[in-house]
């Protein structure tokens, strides 16, 4: 064994706590993998491109969290499902509304104007919340990986 391997196998702090360390965890190989956005492209995106990237960001944070303590393949899936669907992110974007700031509104805004179509189970404005709330991801995640980390701190989320 490596020293590298000792010391990957001794440190605790490697075990993600209540989505504390996702900004670590994640912001860090992002750095690594993408190259950095300008201001200039990021305005060039739609809210829907942004919101297909938030879905992504989103669903990724959810698997984190339920991550630990190890569960079936089958419990991992319902306890995602149920966060990652449209009604629940609604619910999650009224619950945010409080702490956001006006620029973040505004994205919000343009990410409810560009809700266009809908699965025939949602009703429109559902769908355009749950949109919304994609496209704030997406656009932090670009923008404002801290922010975006502190936001979804703020989930109340349940193992």
């Amino acid at each position: 064994m490596t020293s590298q391997e000792g010391e990957l196998q001794d440190e605790p702090s490697s075990v993600p706590k209540k989505g504390a360390d996702w900004c670590q965890m994640l912001g860090e190989p992002r750095a690594r993998l993408f190259p950095e956005i300008s201001q200039t492209q990021l305005q060039q995106l739609s809210p829907t491109a942004l919101a297909y990237l938030g879905d992504a960001v989103y669903e990724l944070y959810i698997r984190m969290f339920y991550l630990l303590p190890p569960k079936r393949s089958e419990a991992y899936h319902r306890l995602v499902v149920s966060q990652v669907r449209a009604e629940t992110q609604a619910e999650i974007l009224r619950s945010l509304y409080p702490h956001l700031r006006n620029s973040e509104l505004e994205i919000v805004r343009k990410g409810r104007n560009a809700a266009t179509g809908r699965p025939r189970r949602l009703d429109p404005e559902t769908y355009q919340q749950a949109t919304s709330l994609e496209t704030l991801i997406g656009y932090l995640y670009l923008s404002d990986f801290q922010r975006l980390a502190e936001l979804l701190q703020k989930l109340q989320l349940e193992k």
